[in-house]
C-alpha cells in the first residue's frame, strides 16, 4: 500500500478528532477565560508565568515529545504497521489527548499542582505519597537514561554538542527579546519575531556543526548535569519557554520534510510487514505493542508535564484545548511518519537495521532516504534528523528535572497548612533540584538503569493508568461524564499489569530478583490505589 494515502487519511481523522472531540471535551470541562489561571494568580516570576498559547505549545510538545514517538513507533513495527498505526491513531484520539486535557485542565483547577494533589484532595495524603513516589522514580530514571544517551551522542556526534550549545545561547537572548516585546505583541511584531527566530534556529544548525566540541563522556555528564539543575530553578522566562518554543521549530521542521520526501518518494508498505502477531524478540503484540508505544498514543510522562510545567504557563482556559489536545494530536502524527520510515523495510531488511543500529538511527537513515528526493543530500538530511531528535532528547532531561523538583516540594509540603510550621528544607527548590541530581547521578554510576529500562514502559503506561485512576474519581465528584477517562483506565490497568505479570515471571525465571521484585511493587502499588478509589466512591 501507498504510505501517502496513510498519511493523508492519518492527517484527516486526526483534524477532525480536534475539531469534533476537542470541542465536545472543550464544553464537557466548562472551558471559560474568566477563570483565572494559576499562572497569572499565583504568578511569581519563576515557576508560574503565563505565556501566549503558541509559546505554551511549543513548550508542551517539546516537552512530551523528546525520542519517545520515535523510537516506540519504530520499534513496535516488529508486529507490523497495520497495528502501529491503528493503536496510534485510535491511542492518540481516545486515550492519550483526552488523557492530556484533563490532566491539564485538571492540574488548572488545583492551583497547578500535580495529579497528586488530586489524589490527596480526594484520596488522602497516603494516595498521594504513593502516586508521588512512583513518578519521581520514574522522573529520576529518566533523567539518568538520557543523561547517558545524551553524552554518548555528543562524543560520537560532536557536532550536536556545539549545536545545542549555541541553541541554548539562542533561547537566553529569545527569552530576552521576548520580554521586551512583551506576552502580546502586534500581529506584525509577532509574525517578524517568529520568522527570525526560524532563521537564527536553523542558522544554528549549519554553523554550529562546523565547531564540533570534543570531550569525554565523563565531562559531558557533569555539564549535563550542571545545565539541568540550572535550567531546573531558572525562572521558566529566561530559559524554559523561549528554549522549547525554538525547538519545537526544529520539529515542526522535521515533519514538513517528512512529509515532502515522503509525497515525492512515494514508499510503498512492504506487504509482507503488515501485521505480525508474535516476535521472537519482543513477544506477543498483546500487551507489548501499547507498551512500546507510548509517546504517540499515550503516556503517563505527559500527565506529569501538564501537572508541572505546562499548567503553570497557561494563560487562559480556552487553551487548553489546542495545547493539550492538540499537542498530543501533534506527536501521533510525528509517530505515524516514524512508522512509515520503517515500514517500507522488508522484515528481514527491517531486523537487520535494528541489529546494526539503534532506532534512532533507523529512523533518520529511513526517513533521510526520503528527504534526500527533495534535492536535499542525504548525509545532510540524516544528520539533521538526528539533531533535531537528540535536541528533543536534552528538552525532556532538562523538563524532568525541574518535574522531580517539583515531586519532591510536594512529597514534604505541610499535611495541615494552618498548621503555623515552618518549611521543611526539600521545599527549598534549590535543595530539592541537588536532591534529584544527586539521585540520577548515583542510578548513572551504578550501572543498573540498562537493566532498568525495560521496566520504563510498563512503570510509564502504569503511571498513565494511575492518572487516569485519579480523573476518574475527581471527574465522578464534580459530576462531570467520567467515562471517557474509566474506560481508558480499565484497558491501560489491564495492559499495565499483564506487561509487569509477564516481566516479573520473566525475571523470575532467570534469576533477577531484584526486577521481579520491583515488578511486584508496581502491580501491588496499582491495586493499592485501585483499592483506595473504590473506597472513596463507595462512600459517595
Amino acid at each position: 500500500m501507498r504510505f501517502i494515502w496513510i498519511l493523508i487519511l492519518s492527517f484527516i481523522v486526526l483534524r477532525i478528532a480536534y475539531r469534533v472531540y476537542g470541542n465536545y471535551l472543550a464544553r464537557l470541562f466548562k472551558l471559560d477565560d474568566k477563570n483565572v489561571t494559576p499562572a497569572r494568580r499565583l504568578k511569581d516570576g519563576v515557576d508560574y508565568e503565563p505565556a501566549g498559547k503558541g509559546i505554551v505549545l511549543g513548550h508542551h510538545f517539546a516537552s512530551i515529545a523528546g525520542a519517545g514517538p520515535i523510537i516506540g513507533p519504530v520499534i513496535a513495527v516488529a508486529f507490523g504497521w497495520v497495528p502501529a498505526v491503528l493503536w496510534i491513531l485510535a491511542g492518540g484520539i481516545f486515550l492519550g489527548a483526552v488523557h492530556d486535557f484533563a490532566s491539564l485542565i485538571a492540574s488548572l483547577r488545583h492551583d497547578g499542582k500535580s495529579i497528586g494533589e488530586v489524589i490527596r484532595k480526594y484520596m488522602g495524603w497516603q494516595g498521594k505519597r504513593l502516586f508521588l513516589l512512583f513518578s519521581l522514580a520514574t522522573l529520576i530514571l529518566i533523567i539518568a537514561v538520557f543523561g547517558d544517551i545524551i553524552a554518548r551522542t555528543f562524543i560520537s556526534n560532536p557536532e550536536v554538542a556545539s549545536i545545542s550549545g549555541l541553541f541554548i545561547l539562542l533561547a537566553l537572548v529569545f527569552g530576552q527579546v521576548r520580554r521586551k516585546i512583551g506576552q502580546h505583541p502586534s500581529k506584525g511584531v509577532a509574525w517578524s519575531t517568529m520568522i527570525l527566530a526560524i532563521i537564527a534556529v536553523y542558522a544554528v544548525i549549519i554553523f554550529g556543526g562546523g565547531m564540533p566540541v570534543q570531550w569525554s563522556y565523563t565531562v559531558w555528564l557533569v555539564v549535563l548535569m550542571l545545565y539541568v539543575g540550572i535550567a531546573s530553578v531558572t525562572p521558566v522566562s529566561v530559559l524554559l519557554q523561549p528554549r522549547d518554543y525554538l525547538s519545537s521549530f526544529l520539529l515542526y521542521g522535521l515533519i514538513l520534510f517528512a512529509v515532502a520526501g515522503i509525497f515525492i518518494s512515494d514508499p510503498k508498505a512492504a506487504p509482507e510487514h503488515a501485521v505480525a502477531w508474535h516476535d521472537d524478540d519482543l513477544g506477543y503484540l498483546f500487551p507489548v505493542l501499547f507498551i512500546t508505544v507510548a509517546c504517540g498514543a499515550i503516556s503517563g510522562f505527559h500527565a506529569l508535564v501538564a501537572g508541572g510545567t505546562t499548567s503553570k504557563q497557561v494563560e487562559k482556559e480556552t487553551d487548553v484545548k489546542m495545547i493539550g489536545y492538540g499537542g498530543m494530536l501533534i506527536e501521533s502524527f510525528l509517530a505515524i511518519i516514524a512508522v512509515a520510515s520503517v515500514a517500507v523495510f522488508s522484515p528481514e531488511d527491517y531486523r537487520d537495521q535494528l541489529s546494526t543500529g539503534s532506532p534512532v538511527s533507523v529512523f533518520a537513515h529511513g526517513l533521510g532516504t526520503m528527504i534526500a528526493n527533495l534535492g536535499v543530500p542525504e548525509a545532510r538530511a540524516v544528520d539533521f534528523i538526528a539533531l533535531t531528535v537528540s535536541a528533543f532528547a536534552l528538552t525532556t532531561m532538562d523538563t524532568c528535572t525541574r518535574l522531580a523538583r517539583f515531586v519532591v516540594q510536594e512529597l514534604f509540603e505541610k499535611q495541615n497548612p494552618e498548621i503555623p510550621k515552618g518549611n521543611h528544607i526539600m521545599q527549598n527548590r534549590y535543595v530539592a533540584t541537588a536532591t534529584v541530581i544527586f539521585a540520577s547521578v548515583v542510578l548513572l554510576a551504578s550501572g543498573q538503569f540498562e537493566k532498568l529500562w525495560p521496566i520504563f514502559g510498563s512503570a510509564n503506561q502504569m503511571l498513565a493508568a494511575l492518572t487516569l485512576l485519579a480523573l476518574s474519581v475527581w471527574m465522578i465528584r464534580e459530576k462531570i461524564n467520567y467515562r471517557i477517562v474509566f474506560w481508558p483506565m480499565i484497558f491501560m490497568y489491564l495492559v499495565s499489569l499483564t506487561s509487569l505479570v509477564f516481566f516479573g515471571i520473566k525475571n523470575l525465571g532467570e534469576g533477577d530478583y531484584v526486577l521481579a521484585a520491583m515488578s511486584l511493587v508496581l502491580i501491588f502499588l496499582a491495586l493499592v490505589l485501585g483499592y483506595q478509589a473504590k473506597k472513596v466512591l463507595n462512600n459517595n
